[in-house]
């Protein structure tokens, strides 16, 4: 019988053969103990995701759908997610990402080099705890604002919201999303009190109009209610990539080798590390109709998890998808996990500046560094797919 729970530890541990039933025998899967529909082909995903009408995002995105009472961005649909979104929509311009990309530079290697003073060449450490972790949060910290004495509480209270292990405490969950918005609230407040030239202020001070013609400004704890949003997908996401991506490299050495000698190759590698094991597996939505694909019909107001994990592994879309390749063309598809339509996250650039940089950082430092994905260690987690550990070791500077 097929089997799909996404809490289960054996399918954390390496979700894809299961994946590759669930497109071929059951596309359309039901867990009727766990109320939720599952989508696994890549066109079915894809549809789904940019149909933010038959697929709404109102009731959640977990599996538990208990984020759908906080006023998140991505639990709303139009017309109010325009107007909410554009509030923020500024702290992703352009230049301010080409303005941030010197300052990953430096921080990725300055999380090196501390590395290599403390552990020498021959060292090892947990890759995740003192490099993938405190870039992200680092940077998306430098994007809004966030005071340093702040990262290491964030990061804990993050992991809290996401654990779903057997021994979770739903109520320790919630009171952890509180806790996070609490402090971000707070922040805003001192804002409103003293303005500065920063991010928060500039939120304080924005105004955007509907269609109806109102206008819109964020209350304090509206801001700490994004920041929330922002400062966990920020970080989270991409503290886990980068490690997914080391491990797929240690598995694929001729494809790190190539990257070496060809940083031309960077962008694909980056897109080819979020299509191989993207650490967003997947994404709930609630149908508003009934839909009926490959002869099953999904009732009104199911629960369907979109397994964009499975989708970016579909060989009717991919070409040996199976296969981690650097030299895969470059598509927005590769993507998906990053949503279409009004969801599409408004991080997207500035994560694969991330990924790449810290890359290429590595290997320009460290290019014989080595990790050891045998030793790594999981948790289970909601709607993200990454390790809490990994062992590295650096080897001799370049």
């Amino acid at each position: 019988m097929l089997t799909f729970d996404p809490y289960d530890r054996d399918y954390g541990i390496n979700p894809y053969p299961l994946y590759a039933r669930l497109r071929d025998e059951a596309p359309v899967y039901h867990n009727a103990d766990m109320r939720f529909w599952a989508l696994t082909r890549f066109d079915d995903v894809l549809m789904a995701h940019r149909d933010a009408r038959l697929f709404s995002s109102a009731s959640g995105v977990t599996i538990e759908g208990t984020e759908a009472a906080m006023p998140f961005l991505i639990v709303k649909d139009q017309p109010e997610h325009s107007w909410a979104k554009a509030l923020v929509v500024k702290l992703f311009s352009r230049p301010r990402m080409i303005a941030l990309d010197a300052f990953i530079r430096r921080r990725a290697g300055e999380l090196l080099e501390v590395a290599y003073d403390k552990y020498g060449p021959d060292g090892e450490f947990n890759f995740v705890s003192e490099f993938t972790v405190p870039l992200p949060l680092g940077v998306i910290s430098e994007l809004l604002g966030i005071p340093d004495e702040l990262h290491e509480e964030i990061h804990r209270l993050s992991n809290q919201v996401v654990y779903r292990g057997a021994d979770r405490d739903e109520n320790a969950s919630g009171m952890a999303s509180m806790q996070m918005i609490q402090l971000y609230t707070e922040l805003a407040r001192d804002r409103r009190a003293n303005p500065r030239e920063d991010v928060v202020s500039m939120l304080i001070a924005e105004e955007v109009q509907d269609e109806d013609g109102n206008k819109h400004r964020l209350e304090d704890y509206e801001i700490g209610v994004r920041f929330m949003e922002m400062g966990f997908a920020g970080h989270e996401t991409v503290a886990k990539a980068i490690p997914n991506g080391a491990m797929a490299f240690h598995a694929f050495p001729y494809e790190r080798e190539k990257l070496a000698k060809d940083r031309g190759l960077l962008k694909n590698a980056v897109d080819e590390i979020l299509r191989y094991d993207p650490p967003s597996q997947l994404q709930g939505r609630t149908t508003s109709r009934d839909v009926t694909l490959h002869g099953v019909t999904i009732p009104k107001g199911q629960r369907v998890m979109l397994i964009t994990g499975a989708a970016t592994r579909d060989p009717r879309t991919f070409e040996n998808p199976d296969r981690f390749d650097v030299n895969r063309p470059v598509s927005d598809y590769l993507s998906i996990f990053f949503g279409f339509g009004i969801h599409k996250c408004l991080g997207i650039h500035l994560a694969r500046q991330e990924i790449g940089v810290a890359f290429d950082e590595l290997l320009s430092r460290f290019p014989n560094y080595r990790v050891d994905p045998a030793r790594a260690t999981r948790s289970i987690l909601a709607n993200v797919r990454g390790v809490d550990s990994l062992p590295i070791t650096l080897g001799p500077r370049a």
